[in-house]
């Protein structure tokens, strides 16, 4: 192989910040990943994803928008989700008692995926999580 020559394949979708989107960015998710067997966890990590940039940030105000990006290789599925910004703070996970009812999400999302990282993109934040395929579910990498 080419040392230029990659095995991975990217996609990306840019949504309006509207509440039904959520369910849009799930079936993307679920047409790409057809056949996977982390299809149906990817599934669920963008629409946590998706959910926390319309409902926390500026994607889901005044003609908002978020920004999925889905990269697959050989080892890893990475979705990503750039939000509009506006929220203030970086998200994060929360420890929240039993009668919560917000602040989960993200934290459900750190213990689906191998790997969750939060970058400050322009003007507001990219959480990316990745899915490895050579672990067994609930295992992490060396």
């Amino acid at each position: 192989m080419h040392e230029y020559t990659s095995t991975a394949r990217v996609w990306g979708l840019t949504c309006p910040g509207f509440p039904e989107e959520v369910s849009r960015a799930r079936r993307w998710t679920r047409d790409i990943l057809r056949g996977s067997p982390l299809a149906e966890d990817a599934e669920l990590i963008v629409s946590e994803l998706s959910a926390n940039a319309i409902l926390h940030t500026a994607s889901g105000r005044d003609a908002g928008s978020f920004h999925l990006a889905l990269a697959v290789s050989p080892q890893v599925v990475a979705l990503s989700v750039t939000d509009g910004g506006g929220a203030g703070t970086a998200p994060k996970a929360e420890h929240q008692d039993q009668e919560a009812e917000h602040g989960r999400g993200l934290g459900m999302v750190s213990a689906i995926a191998h790997r969750v990282v939060v970058h400050d993109s322009d003007g507001g934040h990219t959480v990316t999580a990745e899915l490895f395929t050579d672990v067994r579910r609930g295992g992490h990498p060396c």
